[in-house]
């Protein structure tokens, strides 16, 4: 098999004059005869204007390229899609899939041995493990990391989970507008990712589990001169990789590994949307990510991470108590340390060589966690026939069982044209749900999940309320929210033909989120039921047409691997 600047030439019907010119154009880039002997290791940068959290991805190029040059190889930069939570509408789940066929492509079509990923932003780090799985090119991941704290009068903050704390607490009438204008410059004071274990971090601790980071990775901040060392090793390794062929994504992550990373995102209290992400991941290799067994998982881990939204802590704190080779040497008996990783060992070995040191103050022994396991529940019922999840660790205890009449909103619009109206018949016993905002409905399954609380009734001191919707919400949210509902409104699920005032059961220690209907009412229901009007050009019609559900990882259909077996 060729390599190198030799490998995947251009279709002219003549290798020789495709090599000739390629030749042509690296004399131009400054390069000689000799670049076409040496390895090629690509760096996908998702550097862009639009996404602050990645500023730093110029600086982490370089350190990768010293890196990959010192060990003998020749770095190339290109881009791919750059995706950030706040400059994408209506949201960046829609994008996800077409960042993975971006980054598929591109190593695919382009003459690279190996690659390195540099990613942070939530949707960015699935995105591009998906599409190099798919490729399986010889990959390294590098994060851009977290931002550090600031400081406003007796406060700490950071993104984005005090953003939502105080916002809401504006909405209640608790802080004023003078008071939130003063915090705000302070809750993103650098550059990099949400500084909590929101979906950034906890796909980072992904990634570095499932064996595709080096080692401790996951938490380093974004300004810290650990992050440049980070990247220039992560640089010579994908230099080796690219010389030895390997390790691919096929071989280095497994149904193993990926029983690994549930277990890591439970012992973390990590983000909801990594349970989409992950299911997504294990289709491109196809192994169906079982729910069952996260929910099972799950049930016997602790959270031992005392970071927000389920802690008090900052990533950075996380980082300074060992960060996650600490928190997997305290899983040590309840993960697989003979998994692959990119590194050439085993996470055993891996683990054996970092510090035994942590502070137990924020990574908690196993005899006195955060809380003493379901830090994520999977739910089903009449209601979600295939499944819905709930972070039952950030959410309120008293509302885990709960029966209460429905209050539906039948879409986003719909949803801020009314939350605040000061007439809504709405109580604190009240079921909130949001429908049509899934994969199919919105289209693309906006963070609109975690519902605001009516504004009457914030200020009435209503903290939390349960919550049900097709729907996401933000890692960085918390509260009684029920996300995921599969399948989904638009698709013809049950959350299509709830009405206001329908009883609805949620009883999260049964795993239950019920319908108290009675079937002939149903099917009444759903007989005078019409789907909505969907897109019907270009790729949001592309995306509709082939989304699966949140079960499924709302990955394309057809960029599933073919599974084995029946």
């Amino acid at each position: 098999m060729k390599k190198g600047l030799r490998s995947r030439l251009t279709s002219y019907g003549d290798e020789e004059f495709a090599l000739f010119l390629r030749r042509a154009f690296l004399k131009s880039a400054g390069y000689d005869d000799s670049a076409l002997d040496r390895p090629i290791v690509g760096i996908a940068s998702t550097a862009s204007d639009f996404n602050p959290c990645h500023a730093t991805v110029p600086r982490l190029v370089e350190a990768v390229s010293r890196g990959v040059r010192d060990a003998g190889a020749l770095p190339f930069v290109f881009s791919t899609i750059s995706l950030h939570e706040s400059f994408i509408h209506p949201s960046t789940m829609i994008l996800r899939n077409l960042m993975a066929m971006d980054t598929e492509e591109m190593l695919g079509r382009q003459p690279v041995d190996a690659v390195v990923l540099i990613g942070g932003c939530d949707k960015t780090v699935p995105a591009q493990i998906m599409g190099a799985i798919s490729a399986d090119v010889p990959s390294v991941m590098v994060v851009v990391g977290p931002t550090v704290t600031g400081r406003y009068q007796d406060e700490r903050l950071g993104a984005c989970s005090d953003c939502r704390r105080l916002w809401a607490a504006h909405r209640a009438g608790e802080i004023d507008d003078a008071k939130l204008a003063g915090a705000h410059g302070n809750l993103v004071s650098s550059h990099g990712t949400c500084t909590i274990m929101g979906t950034a971090s906890t796909m980072a601790a992904m990634a570095e589990t499932l064996g595709l980071m080096l080692t401790g990775g996951t938490s380093i901040p974004a300004v810290h001169s650990a992050r440049l060392r980070h990247a220039e090793a992560a640089g010579r390794r994908a230099a080796e990789m690219a010389a030895a062929g390997g390790p691919r994504p096929s071989e280095v992550i497994t149904a193993a590994s990926l029983r690994n990373a549930v277990t890591v995102l439970q012992a973390l209290g990590g983000s909801t949307n990594c349970i989409i992400h992950l299911a997504a991941i294990a289709g491109r290799l196809g192994i169906p990510l079982d729910l069952d067994e996260v929910d099972a998982i799950g049930r016997d881990t602790p959270v031992l991470i005392d970071v927000k939204p389920v802690g008090k802590g900052y990533m950075e704190d996380f980082h300074g108590a060992g960060g996650l080779p600490a928190l997997m040497k305290r899983l040590d008996g309840r993960l697989d340390r003979s998994a692959a990783t990119v590194m050439g060992c085993t996470l055993g070995e891996a683990l054996a060589r970092t510090p035994d040191w942590s502070d137990e103050k924020v990574i908690r022994p196993l005899a006195d966690p955060i809380s003493h396991g379901e830090a994520l529940a999977i739910v089903r019922g009449t209601l979600a026939p295939d499944g819905a999840v709930i972070k039952r660790a950030a959410a309120t205890q008293a509302l885990m069982r709960h029966e209460g009449p429905a209050m539906v909103f039948d879409d986003i619009a719909d949803l801020m044209a009314r939350i605040d109206d000061p007439d809504l018949p709405v109580t604190a016993d009240h079921v909130l749900v949001l429908r049509y905002a899934g994969p199919v409905g919105a289209p693309g399954m906006p963070e609109a999940g975690g519902i605001p609380i009516p504004r009457k009734l914030a200020r009435a001191g209503v903290k939390d309320m349960v919550r049900i919707s097709d729907a996401r919400m933000s890692g960085t949210a918390s509260g009684s929210i029920v996300l995921h509902i599969a399948p989904e409104a638009a698709v013809g699920g049950p959350l299509a033909l709830v009405r206001d005032g329908d009883r609805i059961l949620l009883d999260v220690a049964a795993r239950r989120l019920d319908l108290l209907v009675a079937a002939d009412e149903m099917a009444r229901r759903r007989a005078a039921w019409q789907p909505p009007r969907l897109p019907g050009r270009g790729y949001a019609r592309l995306y509709v047409d082939h989304v699966m559900q949140a079960d499924k990882g709302c990955d394309f259909d057809f960029l599933q691997a073919e599974r084995e077996g029946p």
